[in-house]
Formats: C-alpha cells, structure tokens, sequence
C-alpha cells in the first residue's frame, strides 16, 4: 500500500481529430489537456506508467465495419496500459496496486474494477505485461498453438518476426520442436537479432529481393506454418512454399493497413488444392481461454532466459503519436511501448 498522492489538475491525452486517409498525420490527432477524474463506485483511477501501441489500432481510426468499434472523432483513444492506482472505489484494489487495463493513450483513467487486471511488479517487469507476457504474447501462442495447429517437427515462417508478436511465435516453436524456424524482417540488423539472439534457423531481410526466392532459399524442403504479420507478397510467397497439409494463421496485414484501395490477392491461391492446405484468420479476443495456460507455459521460459524479447521504449507521452506511427514504420523491435 501506498499514500494516495496529490493529484494534478489536468491529465494530458490523445484524441483522433479526423479519420486519417492512407497514411495517418498528426494533424489527423489532438493532443489536449483534460480534467482528472473521480472514480465512481466500482472504479479506480489510475496513473498510467506504460501505453501500448500496436498496428491494429491504424483499423480502429477508420470508421468501416470491422470486428472492434472505432475510435470515436474528438474522444480520447484507447489502448492497453499498466498503472498504478492512485485512488480506488472499488472492493479488492487499493491505492498502490498496479493493474492492467484497456484505457492508454491518456496519463490518468478511471477503470471500472471489472476491466482491471491486477499484475505483479516483483513478479516481471512492468512493461512485459503489455508484451511478451500480455496481449501479444497470448496472441503468438494462440495463433501458432491453436489456430496453425503446430506440432513437433513442423517448419515455421513467420513474418514481421522481429516484432513483438513475430519474435515469440518464432521461439515458441522452437522452444516445442520445430523441424526449422525462418523468419523474415525489414533490416539486417533484425535479421542478425532473428538468427543470433532468438534462435531462428534462417531469416532474410525481404528489402534484399525478392520475398519468395529469399524464402524458397531459407527453406528448400518448404513450411508446414506459415504465422502472417504482414500480407501482401510474404503471403503469396509462403503459399508457394507450402507443403502438404500445412497451416497459414493470419494475425495481421501491416502491408496493406495503410491502401487507399483494395491490395491484390496472392496470384497462386490454387496452389492450395494441391496442397490441401489451410488460411485461417484469427482474433486473440477469442483465445483468452487459453490465458492461464499461456502464462503457467511461457512465464517461466521468460524468466530462464529461453524466451528472450525486445522492447523499443520512448518516453513520454507528448510522444505516443510518434511511436505509433513508428510501428507502421516497422522502426520498432520487439513491442513499442511508450514511457510515461
């Protein structure tokens, strides 16, 4: 427990001004001052200490129909945070406690108790809670475990696996037996992390050439996984590689968030029937059953060392718009998380 602290008049926040067309700019956002809260009952305000920002949010400052409501013109944006509570009207947290929530790009919230979950400090840094043991941690294991259906054996590639979710995917599955793990990134510098750092057998940086050659070089006898993070040509190209009876998970298309206009489909979709294989699509809000299981795996894998991560921090949240657009950038390794 700790001394409730003197509370600030204003809390400093980010809202979306209009709904960004292609690439978002920052005059398509406000970053205003707005008056802290009271937490009502059932509630607690809380002080956030680390925001996440992550490439789905870019679907959420559009207006189309889609799995996840949109951000709502000139209100504040959401995010998953972990904080400190620094007043509570709310049964089974106190001031002092540190929680995991869904209220970020803001400096203080008001959760309502049944949307916070309390985390342990001592346990594991933080940060990690928004990362390889939070949302996109779950979101790699469920997608590879559950969704692709990886068994011992398999060949995985992954896309984008120098990111937060593609660098776990890569481990968990070799951490479980993969036959062979390749992943591609957008520098040689990830590449060199993929391979020296994560225990990937092969990765290519797909800015060299072509992405199918690159991948067809890395893995000769082809790929029973195939994780996407990004669409587009490393779609087409993992269709190309795909053996018999294999398994593509789509987690994202960071490729193609930023079109103006409907991005072609892989040109070699047929390969499919001869291969019989399978494209699946796939939300973590649909996995949290697996929550408990994930966390009794991976955390202590994190905790040995086997399971190694990244986080590319920047401080500040004046800066949050920034480090945003920096994940559509891929200048990121590992989760982008913004310090407050």
């Amino acid at each position: 427990m700790t001394d409730t602290p003197t509370l600030p008049a204003v809390s400093r926040e980010w809202h979306l001004a209009s709904r960004p067309v292609g690439w978002p700019k920052p005059e398509d956002f406000a970053f205003v001052e707005a008056e802290v809260p009271q937490p009502g009952e059932g509630q607690v305000l809380v002080r956030n200490k680390y925001l996440s920002v992550d490439p789905y949010m870019r679907g959420r400052m559009s207006d189309a129909k889609s799995y996840v409501a949109p951000f709502e013109l000139g209100k504040v944006m959401q995010g998953g945070a972990v904080g400190e509570v620094v007043a509570s009207n709310a049964e089974g947290l106190s001031a002092g406690d540190h929680v995991l929530h869904f209220f970020g790009w803001r400096e203080y919230a008001v959760v309502g108790a049944k949307n916070a979950v309390k985390v342990d400090p001592e346990a594991a840094p933080l940060s990690t809670y928004l990362g390889v043991l939070g949302m996109t941690g779950l979101t790699a294991y469920a997608g590879l475990l559950r969704t692709a259906a990886f068994k011992e054996g398999d060949a995985v590639f992954v896309s984008g696996a120098a990111g937060a979710v593609g660098g776990q995917v890569g481990q968990i599955a070799r951490l479980k037996g993969a036959s062979r793990v390749i992943g591609s990134a957008g520098s040689d510098e990830k590449v060199k992390l993929l391979t020296e750092e994560y225990g990937f057998d092969a990765a290519f940086n797909y800015k060299n050439g072509p992405v199918a050659e690159q991948l067809r070089a890395a893995a000769p006898d082809g790929i029973d996984v195939y994780f996407d993070n990004v669409g587009g040509d490393h779609l087409e190209a993992a269709i190309g590689s795909l053996n018999q009876g294999g398994r593509i998970a789509v987690c994202g298309m960071i490729s193609v968030y930023n079109n103006t206009e409907p991005a072609p489909g892989p040109k070699n979709l047929a390969r499919l029937i001869a291969t019989r294989g399978r494209i699946e699509g796939f939300l973590v809000g649909d996995h949290y059953d697996l929550q408990p299981q994930f966390v009794q795996e991976v955390a202590p894998w994190v905790a040995s060392g086997e399971l190694k991560y990244r986080e590319t921090v920047v401080e500040g949240i004046e800066n949050n718009l920034e480090a945003f657009l920096g994940v559509l950038r891929g200048d990121n390794t590992g989760k982008m998380i913004v310090k407050l």
